[in-house]
């Protein structure tokens, strides 16, 4: 057991500490605004205008399956015995069992390697958006003023701006499951290339598919890019209701 002196030098410490790392959470907020955001701003603008992503030639997303289109197969009607069979058409595709896929003759069908190249640079901006927002978030709610009756238009800045700033988070959160979305449905349509390799419509799903992807991470990044942008707009210009969202009482006396 504690005695009541330990106690009261361990809440100390504990209140230091979490006062310790409020002001350092403060100042590297400021940093970021002041100088990270910037930078990232400008990175992200020479990275938006680079081949990789500024290249509107969409077929050269394209990649070949690997799945080659088996050759039909001929009926031969000279023998006695099938003289008398006809061969069933059916219209419709459920009846039509495709291909049992034990194996794929050519190996394994690979991912779009573009795009994957693409997927890779993209991530590790849309995590550090997360913890960006997740920082100024943090930051924003530290300074907020105890309630109080009156004075609170600084205080609705406050929060106008964190409100802004949880929607960059769960808007950056949604890219990451629009990427996972990609591949999970580019599978499936695999799958059908695979059982069904003499359906051309498939293997064009797969093409349209990768274009929209390609598409969807440029917009990605425009959009981590305007973020940025729209967040560092917004701060700066109240920065001063947001540092001090109320009025001294005793300044305005004097």
């Amino acid at each position: 057991m504690y005695t009541s002196l330990e106690t009261k030098s361990m809440l100390a410490d504990s209140i230091k500490r979490v006062q310790e790392y409020k002001d350092s959470l403060k100042s590297k907020a400021e940093q970021l605004l002041l100088k990270g955001f910037p930078e990232k701003i400008v990175k992200l603008n020479e990275l938006l205008a680079a081949p990789s992503f500024s290249n509107r030639v969409l077929s050269e997303v394209h990649q070949e399956l690997n799945v080659t289109i088996p050759d039909p197969i001929l009926i031969n009607h000279s023998d006695e015995g099938h003289k008398n069979k006809r061969v069933k058409l059916d219209n419709n595709s459920e009846d039509v069992p495709g291909t049992k896929v034990m194996i794929l003759p050519n190996g394994p069908i690979p991912c779009n390697k573009r795009l994957c190249d693409m997927i890779r640079i993209v991530k590790p901006y849309i995590i550090q958006l997360l913890e960006d927002s997740n920082l100024l978030k943090m930051w924003i709610s530290f300074m907020i003023p105890k309630i109080e009756d009156g004075n609170n238009f600084g205080v609705s800045i406050q929060e106008d701006t964190l409100a802004e700033i949880q929607s960059v988070e769960s808007e950056a959160a949604a890219f990451f499951d629009q990427i996972s979305r990609y591949f999970a449905s580019r599978g499936k349509i695999l799958s059908k290339v695979a059982k069904y390799p003499h359906i051309l419509d498939y293997r064009r799903a797969v093409q349209e598919m990768d274009e929209r992807e390609y598409t969807s991470l440029w917009l990605v990044m425009s959009e981590v890019r305007n973020r940025y942008c729209s967040l560092h707009d917004l701060v700066i210009k109240n920065l001063e209701k947001i540092k001090k969202p109320r009025s001294s009482n005793a300044e305005s006396l004097y």
